[in-house]
């Protein structure tokens, strides 16, 4: 093997080993949040005896009625997603935004695009685990009586198969919500941290990123949010059980902000600021730090 391709293989096992890192981080401090915002986007009805009005209220209620581990449903499939789907994250805006550089782009659009390449690809790789994900958050049981992940996976694909209507379903909307999203979040952070000046001072230098992460995080939640209402829709249980009523993505938006209006495609979206602004800074303060740290050591 030439000095190059060890040289490139060493790079992209380090941008792997950080960008996983950095999820795993993410994920464990951030799950309680993500299972508030799942229950949020898939309630239809104020008026039933148990939906969630308030943050705080959601809370209360998931540990009044599931207890503590209800905070944690559904976290098996990202914790074994988050290695590949943040390494393909950030591994792959790296690659985009070198194979872009070849080309007559501005800086700034290249890592809108390179963003926009890395949501697509990491869409596909997370989709099915998102399957599982959300079908475990939405089940109100006690967590000791909810079926395994495992367990749920096996009872998807055999029921429903492996394609667009059991474990990939919600494929389009999966792709809108990363692809979205990664093109904010990369793109603004990229764009802004070259425009405001880096500090000697260790701590405020760690605020500057890490402020620029939440920014990025927030902004990006806020406009891939209808996507991510119609994933929850399509890939969660249905209104009628055995009749699908959510089955594509543009369609369900539209049926969405026909039957319930414009705020509806914004369920949860308190929840989900709330996880993925400071996630959003927390996991490219991690993965930075980390894969610092790989390349002086490793």
């Amino acid at each position: 093997m030439s000095a190059s391709n060890v040289s490139l293989l060493h790079e992209t096992s380090r941008q792997v080993a950080a960008g996983g890192s950095a999820g795993l981080v993410e994920i464990c401090l951030m799950h309680p949040l993500d299972v508030v915002k799942t229950r949020f986007k898939v309630q239809r009805s104020v008026t039933d005896p148990q939906s969630y009005r308030t943050v705080r209220g959601s809370f209360q209620m998931i540990f009044r009625t599931e207890g503590l581990f209800g905070f944690y449903k559904g976290i098996i499939p990202p914790i074994l997603a988050e290695t590949p789907k943040r390494a393909v994250k950030f591994s792959t805006f790296e690659l985009y935004k070198k194979f872009l550089g070849y080309m007559s782009l501005s800086p700034g659009l290249t890592f809108l695009i390179a963003g926009l390449g890395s949501g697509l690809t990491e869409a596909v790789v997370v989709n099915p685990f998102e399957v599982v994900k959300v079908g475990l958050q939405v089940n109100r049981n006690l967590f000791k009586e909810q079926p395994s992940t495992f367990a749920y996976a096996r009872q998807i694909i055999k029921k429903e198969g492996l394609g667009f209507q059991g474990l990939n379903k919600g494929l389009t909307a999966t792709l809108g919500r990363h692809g979205i999203f990664n093109m904010v979040y990369f793109g603004f952070y990229h764009n802004v941290k070259n425009i405001i000046p880096s500090s000697k001072d260790p701590t405020l230098e760690f605020l500057r990123k890490f402020g620029i992460g939440f920014v990025s995080g927030t902004m990006g939640s806020v406009f891939n949010i209808p996507f991510d209402v119609a994933k929850s829709r399509i890939q969660g249980p249905q209104p009628v059980p055995g009749e699908i009523k959510y089955r594509s993505c543009f369609k369900t938006m539209e049926m969405i902000y026909r039957e319930e209006g414009i705020l509806a495609l914004y369920k949860g979206l308190v929840p989900k600021v709330m996880r993925l602004g400071p996630g959003g800074g927390v996991m490219l303060l991690v993965y930075e730090y980390t894969y610092a740290w790989l390349q002086e050591n490793w």
